[in-house]
């Protein structure tokens, strides 16, 4: 297994936006590899609660001792759609300062070609963040029919080109198992007709089928759902994203939760329960030129913050 130094995606942007109170109550999302999570409990108090959630058990297995034998730090298994029944397990309805959700798939789970998540690593075709869960993408590609597979790569990556790849994919494993990262990578470069130079042909289409074996973009809208509850007054809701798919889920949810009922809209009194749960903090932040030479991950993140009225 390759061994790589974890560096958090706009880590100061992020502990600014989250606003973080010395006795504060946090809750990071997607814990990861805990650059976030160990960066927050820095500057919190010795009252202070930081609960992180990840669905991967190799993520939990990896926390570091400093932050397992903290005890102001707790971290529980589990998916960001669960949030709200996990917070209401753990008595933090209402009591959220802070919620942090640094969406799609980590580096180390990139840099391990038996997660099957790139396509620059060979190895087995499984995707799923949680591989004790669901299926694999190989399952799910061998009986996906060819319109749903199409629809799949329009819907989570944007792919112009989702009509070739869909019947070459469908082609192909009528005479043979896509199992493999390589094999799959394969039959998507030769169905582009014209590839980007600067982007390898497959990086929608292993987007798309990642995102569909994981839920994530019902994952992202349950989780944004359950911030109005998770968050008091002044807390902050930060949302850290990769690709425009997500972005505009976040963008739209923010836009949306910061707006009067359209009835209401510019009247000098509006009822309570017709009131906006939301006021947006500043504009999309996007990384520096110095950020992304320390992390190249951070060349296409997405920041957006929104604080609890």
């Amino acid at each position: 297994m390759e061994k790589h130094e974890h560096v958090p995606v706009l880590e100061g942007r992020v502990l600014e936006g989250l606003n973080i109170r010395p006795d504060g109550c946090y809750v990071d999302g997607t814990f990861g590899r805990g650059g976030h999570s160990k960066a927050i409990t820095e500057l919190l108090g010795p009252d202070a609660r930081l609960l992180a959630i990840d669905r991967d058990p190799q993520a939990i297995e990896a926390a570091p001792k400093a932050l397992t034998e903290d005890p102001r730090f707790e971290i529980e298994r589990g998916e960001i759609a669960e949030l709200e029944k996990i917070a209401l397990e753990k008595n933090l309805l209402g009591k959220v300062d802070g919620l942090l959700l640094d969406l799609g798939v980590s580096s180390p789970q990139l840099d391990q070609a038996e997660r099957g998540f790139s396509f620059m690593r060979s190895g087995p075709l499984d995707m799923r963040m949680d591989p004790q869960s669901g299926i694999s993408a190989a399952e799910w590609l061998a009986d996906v029919d060819e319109k749903t597979l199409k629809k799949s790569l329009v819907r989570n990556a944007d792919e112009k080109f989702a009509g070739p790849i869909a019947r070459a994919i469908v082609a192909a494993r009528s005479h043979m198992a896509i199992e493999r990262t390589d094999t799959l990578a394969e039959i998507v470069s030769a169905a582009v007709p014209r590839p980007d130079r600067r982007k390898h042909p497959a990086t929608k289409t292993f987007q798309a089928i990642r995102i569909q074996v994981n839920d994530e973009l019902k994952q992202l809208e349950s989780a944004l759902a359950a911030s109005v509850h998770l968050l008091r007054a002044g807390g902050r809701l930060c949302v850290i994203s990769f690709h425009s798919i997500e972005d505009r889920i976040v963008k739209r949810f923010m836009r949306n939760a910061s707006r009067e009922s359209e009835q209401y809209r510019g009247l000098p009194s509006i009822p309570a329960e017709c009131r906006p749960p939301f006021r947006l903090i500043g504009k999309v932040i996007v990384a520096t030129g110095e950020e992304i030479a320390a992390n190249i991950r951070a060349r296409s993140a997405r920041l957006r913050i929104a604080e609890r009225l």
